[in-house]
């Protein structure tokens, strides 16, 4: 795991590959709990029986909670202790290229983008490509941005 501990490693960083996570499975007890938390029930993901007979033959997890995850993956391929807030910004990309299905394992390889200076410190892309163990497409790609104060 790489520590970065002022906002110039992070700089330095900038544009290059910073490590792969550690591979999660997700079963459908993760699947059902994030159904509660966000009150999306729909049968795809919820209902094993229903899901057999759809389109995957069997339900998959939800986009979001693939989304979700990323602080989970990323806990295990960097820190950022530099001083001053870490704030989630937003998104700038995010795309699902294939499902889920239940079982399976993922994990996401982790790349520093743009950094640009701002009067407060630094905002850090960081993108993500989340894999399907033994998947061509990848589950989601996403473009995370967080701003790190000085």
């Amino acid at each position: 795991m790489r520590t970065f501990t002022s906002l110039d490693e992070v700089s330095a960083a900038a544009n290059t590959e910073i490590g792969t996570s550690e591979w999660l499975t997700i079963d459908q007890a993760r699947i059902d709990a994030f159904a509660d938390a966000t009150e999306d029930h729909q049968w795809i993901h919820v209902d094993p029986e229903a899901a057999a007979a759809g389109p995957f033959g069997t339900t998959i997890a939800h986009g979001f909670l693939t989304l979700s995850l990323l602080p989970h993956f990323t806990g295990s391929v960097y820190a950022l202790e530099t001083p001053g807030a870490k704030l989630n910004y937003g998104m700038e990309k995010v795309r699902f290229p294939a499902p889920v299905p239940v079982g399976s394992r993922l994990r996401s390889h982790v790349r520093f983008g743009e950094v640009k200076d701002l009067p407060a410190g630094k905002q850090l892309v960081i993108e993500h490509t989340v894999e399907i163990e033994g998947h061509d497409k990848p589950a989601c790609v996403a473009a995370h941005v967080v701003l790190l104060l000085a």
